[in-house]
């Protein structure tokens, strides 16, 4: 019997009618493929253990993903630099590879978990220098002091996150919306991407 969790059942329940679909076909192939697969959450979305995380997929407004822990090694034709899981945006079933296909990427990531097999690193990165805050938001964390208590303790890249949210908005009204709720959430003491932490 499939080790299935109900959050993941809830998780598919929940996300937008297209993605439905996707989701339960590829929690189908997983269990099928990989009989002893547990499912659990992580970071907020499906994820399947096997001796370590073997896969794990996502639905989102227009796109569902799916992805490999061992992605390159997995998939290594595919761009792993999307951030988009290694078979890219899904909008339908027919975006995937065929059911053979998965099934021997599921096989191969299976194996790589068996052996404790690490993925290589890549080049360290350079780190991104400091990102410099902008006016209205300097502003308003004078406003809150729990806001900026949070906005002063966390790590750079968690006060990155929350800049370029705000700074890449294209409109006036959008930019003003996505400060007043930064402010709420830092506030509350919570990163940008707080949602997609595994709880």
């Amino acid at each position: 019997m499939p080790k299935t969790d109900p959050r993941v059942d809830a998780y598919i329940e929940r996300s937008e009618e297209f993605a439905q679909p996707i989701l339960t076909f590829l929690r189908e192939t997983v269990h099928g493929a990989c009989p002893d697969v547990e499912e659990t959450l992580k970071w907020g979305m499906p994820a399947f253990m096997y001796q370590g995380i073997l896969c794990s997929m996502a639905a989102f407004r227009q796109h569902a993903t799916f992805g490999f822990w061992k992605g390159r090694l997995v998939v290594p034709e595919a761009d792993d630099e999307s951030a988009m899981g290694q078979y890219g945006r899904i909008t339908h079933c027919r975006d995937l590879p065929t059911k053979k296909v998965i099934v021997g990427h599921i096989k191969l990531a299976m194996k790589l978990n068996a052996e404790g097999v690490k993925t290589p690193r890549t080049k360290s990165a350079v780190p991104k220098p400091p990102t410099e805050t902008p006016d209205d938001l300097s502003a308003a964390l004078k406003k809150n002091r729990r806001a900026r208590a949070t906005f002063e303790a966390f790590s750079p890249s968690h006060r990155r996150e929350y800049i370029e949210w705000i700074v890449e908005a294209k409109r006036a009204d959008t930019r003003q919306r996505r400060l007043e709720q930064a402010i709420e959430w830092l506030a509350e003491g919570k990163p940008r991407n707080w949602k997609y932490m595994d709880c």
